[in-house]
């Protein structure tokens, strides 16, 4: 059965022993950060804070909800053993299937109703997650809520939003962004404000669409559904002409103003470094705010991986590999590496022509979900590519160091690579690169090296010979 809330899934959670209770009392000020930045880095349960320093009894927080595979599994109700492989092919096959939501008239996020001047962000536990970070963030882990009213598509994304003071916050999201592109051409282009809806702690299949490399023009809500396989119930908004979900635990309601800019940042990023300085960011102006009792507050602390930013590691290959499929190429599978900071797509194809890695990686940075990528590596079919083991040895042993590295110069970059040069961050151009790793089609087999393992290189009855003496030693 679907999560209706993000209640019901920490509960799961705690059950399969992916989440904990903190009972201790926690500073907001980096301590949270610092131990939901180690349950990252070394895998642990998600944390689920109970008493936050400086804040009454009940106002909990909750973080690290989709940062492994195993728990993108239990928020889609699917065995929590599902491999890498079987659990892209369920998203893209719940996502062929859309379920559009249905509009309820109240919610539990409307248990507390504040506006105008009743408005004060700093009611809620909000964290400074890194030291060095420009401010507390109050979205990291949340749905970015907007409309594009000239065709009806609403977008969910998940763009970062600083603190500024009780009723404003500010909003990271490039021209890139489905956000950006509609904030820009649509709306300060025509000098007129845009409205804007932030929840926070949503069940988790609504999360995961926020996060992930969705199309432009598909609606996140109708995908939600879908993954759900129930409609997403949703409340209109009190002063803005948005709807949310009704189980959101926290939601904030507000317009940006044309052109109008505030110093944001720095932070902590998903690289792993902190790369950008303060810069000067859109604004929103805080309407109202709305929130249950008790209110949980969702939260991500982005850094060395992996954390919630798998959603992106899982979503990306995916989408990738529908696209490749789209456009008729036999590749057998498409990774995302968790460890990576999604700077790296590995594709195993068949290969049908001469030189399909060149196709493979300029159909991949043509698309939504590659466009950013700065490092494909195209693999034969023979190689998994979500065994790192397997792909690093054929990138060693088949890409010939010469023409088997292709760089591209000169071509679109997002700003938050750390190994650009800061004029390459400020104009957002930059290079990448694809590494070759298939035999030639044209070779003939006979001269291609034969690969020794044990299941290549050995009969069948040797191989099961072998597996028996293992066993009967205990492995």
């Amino acid at each position: 059965m679907p999560f209706d809330d993000l209640r019901e899934y920490i509960a799961r959670l705690e059950e399969e022993g992916e989440a904990v209770r903190i009972e201790d009392e926690v500073n907001w000020n980096l301590e949270v950060g610092a131990i939901l930045r180690r349950a990252h880095e070394q895998r642990l349960p998600a944390p689920f804070f109970q008493k936050i320093k400086d804040y009454p009894a009940g106002y909990r927080m909750f973080g690290a909800a989709l940062s492994t595979y195993r728990r993108q599994a239990i928020a889609f109700d699917l065995p929590a053993d599902i491999s890498a492989p079987d659990l892209q092919e369920e998203y893209l096959r719940r996502k062929r299937q859309p379920v559009k939501p249905v509009l309820v008239k109240g919610g539990p996020c409307k248990e507390n109703i504040h506006t105008g001047s009743e408005v004060d962000l700093l009611e809620f536990p909000v964290p400074l997650l890194h030291d060095g970070d420009g401010g507390r963030f109050i979205g990291t882990a949340h749905l970015t809520i907007s409309r594009d009213k000239d065709t009806g598509w609403i977008n969910w994304g998940m763009y970062r939003h600083m603190l500024h003071d009780r009723n404003t916050v500010g909003i990271v999201a490039g021209p890139w962004t489905h956000f950006g592109m509609v904030h820009q051409q649509k709306h300060e282009l025509k000098n007129k404000p845009m409205e804007v809806a932030i929840a926070i702690g949503v069940d988790p299949a609504s999360s995961f669409c926020a996060a992930a490399a969705i199309p432009r023009g598909v609606s996140e809500p109708d995908v939600a559904g879908g993954l759900r396989g129930k409609p997403v119930e949703m409340v209109k908004c009190e002063t803005v002409d948005l709807e949310v979900p009704a189980t959101s635990e926290i939601v904030i309601e507000g317009e940006i103003l044309p052109y109008e800019l505030k110093e944001e940042g720095p932070m902590g990023e998903f690289t792993g470094y902190m790369v950008a300085h303060r810069r000067p960011k859109p604004v929103i102006h805080v309407k109202a705010v709305t929130h249950r009792d008790n209110p949980i507050m969702s939260l991500n602390c982005v850094g060395i991986p992996a954390d919630d930013n798998v959603v992106a590691s899982m979503s990306r290959g995916a989408e990738c590999l529908e696209e490749l499929r789209a456009r008729g190429l036999p590749v057998t599978g498409c990774a995302v590496w968790i460890d990576t900071s999604n700077f790296v797509i590995v594709v195993a194809v068949k290969s049908p022509f001469p030189r399909v890695a060149d196709d493979i990686a300029h159909i991949i940075w043509g698309s939504r979900a590659g466009h950013s990528t700065p490092y494909i590596i195209v693999v034969d079919d023979d190689v998994d590519p979500f065994n790192m083991t397997q792909v690093m040895h054929a990138l060693v042993t088949k890409c010939h160091p010469g023409r088997g590295i292709v760089k591209v110069e000169n071509t679109p970059v997002i700003p938050f690579a750390p190994f650009l040069s800061p004029q390459e961050r400020d104009i957002q151009v930059g290079a990448k690169v694809y590494f070759d790793c298939t035999w030639p089609v044209e070779a003939d087999p006979k001269t291609l090296p034969k690969r020794v393992s044990f299941a290549e290189t050995y009969p069948p009855e040797v191989q099961e010979k072998a597996l028996a003496l293992w066993r009967k030693y205990g492995h």
